[in-house]
């Protein structure tokens, strides 16, 4: 089996809701599917984004955790 696993996050504006995200989901699996791959899930990938020091401290930033998305298929 062979996997593909691609990131997702979907852009809707203020006014628009799950039915537009679910929209560009549904887009991305239509896209995959005509090109022989199976949609198996929608993954969340924990990722740890590393801090500055800044100069002097001024600017620092701390380190912080963010979760992203993934679309994974097989075939």
């Amino acid at each position: 089996m062979e996997y593909r696993v691609i990131p997702f996050t979907a852009n809707i504006a203020n006014n628009e809701g799950a039915p537009a995200a679910a929209s560009q989901l549904q887009a991305l699996i239509a896209t995959n599917a005509g090109q022989g791959w199976e949609y198996v899930r929608l993954e969340q990938v924990e990722t740890h984004v590393a801090g500055t020091d800044g100069c002097f401290g001024i600017g620092a930033v701390p380190p912080s955790s963010r979760s992203v998305s993934m679309a994974v298929f097989r075939r």
